[in-house]
């Protein structure tokens, strides 16, 4: 799944559903199917629901972990067992995944359990900063360090790239934990691996999704992508190796229910619950924490411009910058903004030499990968995809967007940010600097959009975010011990990395 994305869902129009996706249509009423790991299904925002009134956006939200935030209300209960536990957190490697279960990791560390991070290599670092121990994979995903690039216009390869993953790193956390089972395992929604090790080892287990979880109706809204893929062949090849895999696991549920309803004893919804149209009908085997913020950025120190320009942030997340049609978007940009009062920050990704703009103007700074955290601290305005992980963070510092959806969950991010008052949107296809331009400057000097962003920011703040959610992971530690409860806990995991 595409970083900083929130997951990685593509969209299909319905009237094409065709293999190639992720353009996105400058009809923004377009009824749009998105692809989840397996398959795509419908996604809805409803324009009665109360995502219309920025007043009814409360409850649940972004909220940091700090190391020494004292108990949360719900920690304070009586008669839960807290004892510290082994819990094992499963993620794939994408910073949109990665990036809130930090926090929740560093949660649960600071209560004293014991949690074994299994990622790829090149997280390690972050992890160990959370107190966590990583249990580091050799991970198949595309390497951009090599050129290599996500298929995100290919719904068949996507899906089977996914399921490679998991194929590849079972037997490795197998093998990883085989002598130090955890009590509890948490796992993002796509780390499909986790889902067996759970079963396997009869421990419960809690899925993770960093945004919006697939409508109860799914199977009705796969049944037209499955109709326009019945007889190809890459499709049906993928579909029977992934029965296969499940078949040699011993799960018998049928692949659609695996990837989108899972073997999960609960979900965690790290959004807020106002961004799940459907939250009222999904029951109270899920919980919305809202979303999670680390303390710190682990990115390189940045500074903001020494002439006291006001910051404008052009962030499309970590793959999207690999397309072709978005790195023109960033040269749009840079002409576009060469004579405005802004000081612009692009964070192009690796695909991109700052080189390859020639003479920038003296208010453009790309960078690989900007530090977002810090930037979004000081920035006025941003530019993004509508990720669901960006457009938390922007609510968080109060900072409106301009958002201009690519596919994925976007879409519907987009809408949002639109019916809330919190920003424009402007469709990807042909967009133009210019336009980009426009709308910032609107957007960016509006006095009602501030206003909006400014009570929405504090609402959310006041959800439980990692708090909440290691709340619940107790609760359910302790649900799972009171009929005999048992020594946990085991001997620290060896470090792999």
């Amino acid at each position: 799944m595409p970083p900083n994305s929130g997951q990685a869902d593509c969209f299909i129009k319905e009237d094409v559903m065709r293999r190639t996706v992720c353009k996105a249509p400058r009809d923004s009423d377009s009824k749009l199917t998105r692809l989840s790991i397996g398959g795509p299904v419908l996604s809805r925002v409803s324009p009665g629901s109360d995502l219309n009134r920025s007043s009814h956006i409360s409850g649940t939200g972004i909220m940091e972990a700090p190391m020494n935030a004292p108990p949360s209300p719900q920690r304070e209960e009586q008669g839960i067992d807290r004892r510290p536990a082994h819990i094992a957190l499963f993620n794939i490697p994408a910073d949109g995944h990665v990036n809130p279960n930090m926090a929740l990791a560093a949660e649960l560390v600071r209560r004293g359990h014991r949690v074994s991070f299994s990622i790829a290599g090149k997280y390690a670092d972050q992890v160990r900063a959370t107190g966590a121990t990583p249990v580091v994979y050799d991970t198949t995903f595309p390497r951009a360090d090599r050129g290599e690039r996500f298929p995100i216009h290919d719904v068949v390869a996507m899906s089977s790239l996914f399921l490679q993953e998991a194929i590849s790193v079972l037997p490795q956390q197998r093998k990883a934990f085989e002598n130090d089972r955890p009590d509890l395992v948490l796992h993002d929604y796509a780390a499909l691996s986790a889902q067996v090790l759970a079963h396997e080892w009869g421990v419960p287990a809690v899925r993770l999704s960093p945004t919006r979880v697939s409508s109860r109706t799914y199977e009705k809204d796969l049944a037209p992508f499955y109709a326009s893929v019945a007889k190809d062949e890459a499709w049906l090849a993928y579909r029977s190796r992934f029965r296969e895999w499940l078949d040699d696991a011993g799960i018998g549920m049928s692949i659609d229910e695996f990837l989108y309803v899972g073997l999960a004893d609960h979900c965690l919804v790290t959004i807020p619950r106002q961004f799940q149209a459907d939250a009222a009908e999904l029951g109270d085997d899920h919980t919305f924490v809202g979303p999670v913020l680390r303390e710190q950025d682990h990115q390189a120190p940045w500074s903001p411009p020494a002439d006291g320009r006001p910051v404008l942030l052009i962030a499309f997340g970590t793959i999207a910058p690999e397309v072709p049609e978005v790195q023109q978007v960033y040269f749009e940009c840079v002409d576009a903004f060469a004579d405005s009062p802004w000081h612009v920050v692009m964070s192009i990704g690796r695909q991109l030499d700052p080189e390859m703009f020639g003479q920038l103007p003296d208010n453009v700074e790309p960078m690989t990968e900007a530090p977002q955290l810090q930037v979004l601290a000081r920035a006025k305005a941003f530019v993004t995809h509508a990720g669901m992980g960006s457009v938390m963070e922007a609510i968080h510092h109060v900072v409106p967007m301009v958002a201009v959806p690519m596919g994925f969950d976007q879409m519907e991010n987009a809408s949002v940010i639109e019916r809330l008052g919190i920003g424009a949107r402007v469709p990807f296809e042909g967009v133009t600097g210019e336009e980009i331009r426009e709308a910032v400057d609107r957007v960016g000097t509006d006095p009602d959009v501030g206003r909006r962003l400014r009570a929405l920011s504090e609402d959310v703040r006041q959800a439980g975010g990692a708090r909440a959610a290691a709340d619940t992971v107790e609760r359910l530690l302790a649900q799972e011990r009171a009929p005999g409860p048992q020594p946990v806990g085991g001997r620290p995991h060896p470090p792999t990395g």
